[in-house]
């Protein structure tokens, strides 16, 4: 647990970092930010704070930089007090409003756009559950209550995922189950079987009925997190940025952006709740993605899910791409209510 000169402490070398972009000195935080304390107390604060894991040395001669967990020190820092629209939105809010050609285009826009304003590269994304359909559904007994849910949608792509029902089914019953379940849902779109499903299955299988319906919200569970239509907007912009001209770096933002299925499985992982969602370095389970930051808005109209996001440097304006997303965001739900 921090003291409150040390959160202090924290929260000035990562501001003063995204300022600058150079180590922060003790001598430059005590003047700028500490005034009341001594550049050595601020020295000898920074050192234990090395030690506990938020500060690095790029070299010894060198002021701190701070790492991952000083970041998501100061992001929270950030989520916890109220935002401010950001400097300039309505000009691009009147771009968004002259879109009128569907919520699809609207977001392409609304990721070029993102791109533009932030010079990091913007991501936006809207479930296509209305449109996906099941080819088949299978269940596989991993034994207790344990159960493999398989689906195969329209075109071939496989989304499988291990669940936990209330209760143990054989084997027998959960191809009964399926066997139910593809009767009705193969060659329609999720959302025109979905709530028919609940009475249909329900039906003939009662004594199964909490199995039952805990296996097709675990399917609409599945469906949700992973079908998204994608868009990606401004990966010019993150050549000119001084934390991209390491080519590795650079080219793991690449290879994500090219790979859609690991795009849209982080999209799924950051639109689970209903809050702001920012993965920073270390916290990215992509591989490569260690150095980078994810910011991600989403929002649910009409039965869809709809995301924002940013993927950017650890080094980047955190208050101001959070404001961005959101006043963004709902200018984009205003805009899909009016439409």
């Amino acid at each position: 647990m921090l003291i409150e000169r040390q959160l202090e402490i924290v929260l000035a070398v990562v501001y003063e970092y995204i300022q600058t972009g150079e180590p922060a000195g003790s001598r430059t935080i005590a003047r700028k930010y500490l005034r009341g304390c001594s550049a050595a107390t601020v020295r000898n604060e920074m050192y234990d704070l090395e030690q506990m894991g938020y500060f690095y040395q790029p070299h010894t001669s060198a002021g701190r930089l701070p790492t991952s967990r000083a970041y998501r020190l100061y992001v929270d820092s950030i989520l916890h007090r109220r935002r401010v629209p950001p400097i300039g939105f309505e000009h691009w809010r009147n771009g968004i409003s002259d879109q009128k050609q569907g919520i699809e285009s609207l977001l392409s826009y609304a990721s070029q756009l993102l791109g533009r304003v932030t010079n990091y590269v913007g991501v936006a994304a809207i479930s296509s559950l209305h449109e996906v359909e099941i080819q088949r559904v299978d269940f596989l007994c991993l034994g207790g209550n344990a159960v493999l849910v398989i689906l195969i949608l329209e075109g071939g792509l496989v989304h499988h995922n291990t669940v936990t029902l209330p209760c143990e089914l054989s084997q027998d019953s959960l191809d009964e189950l399926a066997r139910r379940i593809n009767m009705v849902a193969v060659g329609h779109p999720w959302s025109e079987v979905r709530e028919v499903l609940y009475s249909y299955v329900l039906e003939g299988l009662e004594k199964l009925s909490s199995a039952c319906r805990a296996a097709i919200l675990q399917m609409d569970a599945l469906l949700q997190k992973y079908n998204y239509k994608l868009f990606t907007g401004g990966a010019q912009h993150i050549l000119s940025l001084p934390d991209f001209q390491d080519v590795s770096k650079l080219q793991a933002v690449i290879s994500l952006l090219e790979e859609e299925s690991s795009l849209v499985e982080m999209v799924g992982r950051c639109s689970v709740g209903g809050e702001v969602c920012v993965t920073i370095g270390d916290e990215n389970p992509e591989v490569g993605m260690q150095n980078c930051s994810v910011l991600m808005v989403p929002s649910r109209k009409r039965g869809r899910k709809t995301v924002l996001g940013i993927i950017g440097p650890m080094r980047m304006d955190y208050e101001k791409t959070i404001a961005v997303l959101e006043a963004m965001m709902a200018d984009i739900e205003e805009d899909d209510t009016n439409s």
